[in-house]
């Protein structure tokens, strides 16, 4: 078994150094932040198995810290403790899923026994949830970036209520997993969560199969039929690409949202249904709309909670963190070592476009685990594998032949130094300033000499 990981919060350092001579004599790995937010950044950044953490530190206090880590990590064992008011403190940390209360000074031997018992729990809770991960063929919302922290606190404000969502982005962002994380936390998660693809199925059995239809209703009907809405009863139906939805469909599906029944094909009956409609569409349904080819009705029935997931190259600080999640994912699938990635492979996957998103993505990293032949991913091992559509220019033969003097070739080289420096910090002029070591006024003339210029928006 691998060594575990513990996370200890707390704002006196003398409790903290001392925490770590007893856990890494006992064999942990051991982490510190003194203090909340830098914890969660750990936390965020980092793999751990358990977190000791403390209750009165100034700004965020411990059972902040807890309130977040139980809506982003609740398989996440957490044991806290105070030398304050221990009673009502040690009541309030189960309310809110702590582990165990432990009060100051903290006796080793129960720390460790506590600790042990921590793990173990953690340890079941992990295997359950990738037993279910297994069965749901789903993936946990992964990221640090603004966007995708801001997604998961909108999942959580949202998922303990009944209000549709619809859910917009370019194919492979991951709007199913935003689907399931709603259906996951919600009071429904009991309950099935049914999913239909609306453009993978012919316009002309769409309707049977999210209303079901009768023995006899059109040919090739066999017997009775429940359709998703059925299905789903109690539970969440998540209509992907609904953009793609034929006019009579769409009909219908207001009908159902609207009155709360359906009829199946070739049925008389209104047959009562309760379900939470989640739509998602990697299309503009506003110009939809306008072409006549989506019902705004219908629209505004389905978005009442608007969540829009950016593309990959929107939120590259998530890349390397994706990667190091899909490594672990693939290393259990095919019972292999972790690999990982140096830091000049890591930064030419980061620069790379990734018109399929995540699921592109992922899709290298499973093609560099196969093919790579090291523990450790090279540059070299990315540019076998990256297409030559995708790859950033980089200087080579190519463009050595093109420039016959020498001032010309700097000049092409600086651009594209700099352009890939200001992709990396989302054109934050003050951070690529910094990082390029010149002044803001500097960097501001070379974008104004070489026509630089960011096609998704102003510089910052």
């Amino acid at each position: 078994m691998s060594t575990a990981r513990v996370l200890a919060v707390d704002d006196y350092q003398a409790t903290l150094e001392s925490l770590t001579v007893l856990l890494e004599a006992n064999d942990y790995l051991v982490s510190t932040a003194d203090n909340g937010p830098a914890g969660l950044k750990k936390l965020n950044e980092e793999e751990f198995d358990i977190v000791l953490l403390d209750v009165k530190m100034p700004g965020m206090d411990g059972f902040e810290v807890i309130e977040r880590l139980k809506r982003d990590k609740p398989e996440l064992p957490v044991i806290i403790m105070s030398a304050h008011d221990s009673a009502n403190t040690a009541i309030r940390a189960a309310a809110m899923g702590a582990f165990d209360f432990l009060e100051k000074p903290v006796d080793t031997d129960r720390l460790l026994i506590t600790l042990r018992n921590g793990l173990e729990k953690g340890r079941l809770v992990r295997e359950n949830k990738k037993l279910k991960g297994q069965v749901e063929g789903t993936y946990d919302i992964i990221g640090v970036s603004k966007p995708i922290q801001q997604i998961r606190e909108l999942i959580y404000r949202v998922a303990k209520t009944e209000a549709r969502v619809l859910i917009t982005g370019e194919n492979g962002t991951g709007k199913e997993l935003v689907a399931r994380a709603i259906h996951r936390h919600s009071s429904r998660n009991s309950a099935p969560l049914v999913e239909i693809n609306c453009a993978a199925i012919p316009q002309e059995l769409i309707e049977s199969e999210l209303f079901g239809h009768e023995k006899g209703s059109f040919t090739g009907a066999t017997g009775q039929r429940l359709g998703k809405f059925e299905q789903a009863q109690s539970g969440t139906l998540f209509m992907d690409e609904i953009g793609d939805m034929s006019p009579s469909a769409q009909a219908k599906v207001l009908r159902a949202l609207q009155n709360n029944t359906i009829q199946r094909v070739g049925g008389a009956e209104s047959i009562s249904v309760d379900v939470r409609v989640i739509a998602a569409t990697n299309k503009n349904l506003r110009e939809e709309i306008d072409a006549g080819q989506f019902r705004e009705d219908l629209y505004h029935r389905l978005n009442v909670i608007p969540i829009h997931v950016p593309p990959l190259r929107e939120r590259r600080e998530d890349i390397p963190i994706l990667l190091r999640h899909f490594m672990k994912d693939l290393s259990a699938r095919y019972q292999s070592p972790v690999k990982e990635f140096d830091p000049a492979a890591l930064d030419l996957l980061q620069n790379q476009d990734w018109k399929g998103n995540v699921r592109e993505l992922q899709n290298m990293a499973e093609r560099l685990m196969i093919m790579s032949r090291g523990e450790i991913i090279s540059e070299g091992d990315v540019m076998m594998f990256v297409s030559p559509a995708s790859k950033k220019e980089l200087p080579g033969s190519d463009l050595f032949d093109r420039y016959d003097n020498f001032q010309a070739f700097k000049d092409q080289i600086e651009k594209q130094f700099i352009e890939r420096k200001l992709e990396k910090f989302g054109w934050n002029i003050s951070k690529t300033a910094e990082a390029l070591d010149i002044q803001r006024s500097h960097l501001y003339n070379k974008i104004e000499k070489y026509g630089i210029r960011r096609v998704d928006g102003d510089a910052t």
